[in-house]
């Protein structure tokens, strides 16, 4: 039973796992920060980090550590939030400090579940769906840029009702919803970054200035029907993303009253979120690779194995890998790319 006794380490100080963190240290429970820097752990240590955005504006220090072999207790509960990249090294580092029975909530962007739980074990791993936004402005400075919602579910068959006490401690971070089809959940949450993580990193664009772009919102529709086409092949009921995106209502019909449709929606999403920019367009600039392998790249993937053509996330994915290998420049012309069409 998690209590405001049990004992709460976040793997990772960056905006999505250093909020986390503080808003759940500001709601009484005992948290400690591996920050992976030791000048930010001792920074934390003193001054805390500090929280601006959607949550208000506050300084939250709390026990930190560089590494999680410097832990002082055993964590009943770890937040992951590591990149995707860092994930596997990070929970392979974290394994000697887990009990039998810590539980691990995966909060990476993509399907990372799988590959943590063969490494901690199923009945460890707790799948989540970050639904909310952040940025790092500078180390131990955080914005949360837009509210949401967080979503678990285990992997292991057990009643997602077993994990009411974490979802209540979650709440205090934002809403969190239990659901017994993470992977569903997951699923959908993974289109919307496929569409909108990757082309953002493409052209280097805010959401408002990329969705502006016909050529970026035909892309966009076309990278979510492959997801769509690989998700029935897997047999997946994909649900609504924050209960509002339809995918198959999205998707439906082929008159130009459609295309205008979707277009539309698009254009109003990309209003919303105008001044968002892309994670993986944010790693890139800092000269990390980004988390393209578990987004597009695993829709390519399993289009493949299952022989469903995914012709437009192959060249995502592509061109990102050159970006990263700095063979290809950030910008509106990777739009034109011969592969996407006119």
């Amino acid at each position: 039973m998690i209590t405001k006794a049990s004992r709460i380490c976040v793997v990772g100080a960056g905006a999505i796992g250093g909020i986390t963190a503080a808003l759940i240290r500001r709601g009484g429970y005992d948290v400690e920060l591996v920050c992976k820097h030791p000048e930010l752990a001792q920074a934390v240590r003193t001054r805390g980090v500090h929280v601006t955005g959607a949550r208000g504006d506050f300084w939250m220090p709390m026990p930190a550590v560089a590494t999680s072999e410097e832990l002082t207790e055993k964590p009943d509960v770890v937040f992951l939030a590591t990149k995707a990249t860092a994930m596997l090294e990070a929970a392979q580092r974290l394994l000697p400090s887990l009990k039998a029975d810590s539980l691990v909530v995966s909060l990476q962007n993509g399907i990372c579940e799988p590959a943590l739980a063969e490494l901690l074990g199923r009945e460890r791993v707790i799948g989540c769906v970050v639904g909310w936004g952040a940025t790092l402005r500078a180390p131990g400075e955080l914005e949360m840029t837009s509210t949401g919602e967080f979503v678990i579910g285990p992997l292991d068959g057990r009643p997602a009702a077993g994990l009411e006490p974490l979802r209540s401690m979650m709440d205090l971070v934002l809403p969190t919803r239990l659901s017994g089809d993470i992977f569903s959940e997951l699923y959908s949450k993974l289109i919307v970054n496929a569409c909108i993580t990757s082309l953002g990193a493409l052209c280097g664009l805010t959401m408002g200035e990329m969705l502006a772009s016909k050529k970026a919102r035909s892309l966009f529709i076309a990278i979510m029907a492959e997801a769509i086409a690989v998700a029935k092949a897997l047999s997946i009921r994909v649900p609504s993303y924050g209960g509002k995106l339809d995918y198959d209502g999205f998707l439906r019909g082929s008159g130009p009253l459609d295309h205008l449709r979707r277009h539309l929606i698009i254009r109003a999403i990309g209003f919303k979120y105008r001044r968002l920019r892309s994670s993986s367009l944010q790693s890139l600039e800092r000269g990390q690779p980004t988390e393209i392998d578990f987004l597009n790249g695993y829709l390519s993937r399993e289009g493949k194995r299952l022989g469903i053509p995914t012709p437009i996330n192959d060249r995502v994915v592509e061109m990102i890998k050159e970006i990263e290998a700095g063979k290809r420049r950030i910008g509106r012309a990777n739009f034109k790319d011969r592969a996407y069409g006119r």
